[in-house]
């Protein structure tokens, strides 16, 4: 790849207005249908199937937006790189049911046995290369008919963390914009959508200071996920290092178990990251997207119990809902973690979480729980 060339795209962007920032919903309340297409193993092999009398509920729910995470490498011949018709059809079949339900559509690379994110190097490899171009080839003619409704990503979260892998994951994203774009129809204006190194909002700041030449102007995004703090939001057992958080936020701290009070990232740590996003790229004229967020919830953990438990449950829901309204106050596009039996059961369709769920779409978060 040039990168000249790239730079000189970024310094075209960064002139683009606000308006340029229409390609989601203002606001953006977003969800991903987690651990359902993406399975190396086949789709619903982690879970319950996807279902139209789920992404109906999503809708219901408030819902604006799906980001279908998919695995094409899995589900492609090993010497061809064709994709599986039938995967191809199930895919579609999730976006005809998002499009019908008025909804807005992401589909992505994600890990899929780690074929691309889980093999830079910092030297450009021919073989991932030719896979990029593969699939994204077959992708974009399969969709070349849908509107502006549909966006693709290219990669989930690569593991960059140098300059060089850095480069070398720009040439990569600089195939996966010119075999879109190479296809034509509704392709030639389609939002595409290139995730940050590691999707990590520090190292996408340091790291990410070019992206593919677009011979459309203005249609490139960045994605980056949040999962912060670790302690909080995903960590499932006390480690030698540190102990599971179950409480965060300035008014749900615990007083009986202290220990488990999140002692970092906090509201205003948060505020500091999605700033930096907003100064690099939104501002600009590039949008940015938070494709992931979740704080867990520990249902089962023995150690919250009564009004401990309250705390830690709404605690969630505050942090979940205070990801939203950061991310809409820099004008960031929040989507939502989910997968089946969290928020939705991903069968039936049928609500499990309508405290998370209002949190997630505008609605309060549950207060801390009075003594």
């Amino acid at each position: 790849m040039n990168r000249q060339l790239s730079l000189l795209s970024l310094a075209f962007l960064l002139t683009l207005p606000v308006r340029a920032l229409a390609q989601l919903p203002t606001p953006t309340y977003g969800w991903n249908l987690g651990n359902t297409m993406e399975p190396p193993s086949g789709v619903g092999t982690w879970g319950g199937k996807p279902s139209a009398a789920l992404i109906q509920s999503v809708a219901r729910a408030g819902f604006n937006t799906v980001r279908v995470p998919c695995a094409w490498d899995s589900h492609a011949d090993k010497t061809t790189h064709k994709i599986d018709p039938g995967y191809l059809a199930q895919v579609k079949q999730v976006v005809d049911w998002c499009l019908a339900q008025r909804l807005h559509v992401i589909i992505n690379a994600h890990w899929d046995g780690g074929w691309l994110e889980n093999k830079l190097t910092g030297t450009v490899d021919p073989a991932i290369d030719t896979k990029m171009k593969a699939y994204w080839t077959q992708i974009a003619q399969a969709f070349a008919g849908y509107d502006s409704r549909l966006l693709f990503a290219g990669a989930n979260e690569p593991n960059v963390d140098s300059p060089a892998k850095m480069a070398e994951l720009l040439t990569y994203y600089q195939t996966f914009v010119d075999s879109v774009r190479a296809t034509g129809g509704k392709n030639t204006s389609r939002w595409l959508i290139v995730s940050g190194p590691s999707t990590d909002i520090e190292k996408t700041n340091k790291l990410m200071d070019a992206l593919p030449k677009d011979p459309t102007k203005g249609r490139l995004m960045v994605e980056v996920h949040y999962y912060t703090p670790y302690q909080f939001c995903l960590m499932s057992k006390d480690e030698s290092w540190g102990k599971m958080a179950y409480f965060w936020g300035k008014d749900y701290r615990s007083t009986a178990l202290p220990e488990r009070n999140a002692t970092f990232a906090d509201e205003a740590g948060m505020d500091a990251l999605f700033k930096s996003m907003h100064e690099k790229f939104v501002r600009k004229g590039i949008p940015v997207l938070l494709g992931e967020f979740r704080a867990d919830r520990r249902l089962n953990n023995p150690e919250l119990k009564g009004i401990e438990r309250e705390r830690h449950l709404a605690s969630t829901t505050y942090w979940n809902r205070t990801v939203v309204q950061t991310a809409h106050r820099y004008k960031i596009a929040p989507i939502f973690w989910d997968t089946p039996g969290h928020l939705f059961d991903f069968t039936t369709g049928a609500v499990l979480d309508k405290d998370t769920i209002r949190a997630l779409t505008g609605g309060p978060a549950l207060p801390p729980p009075k003594p």
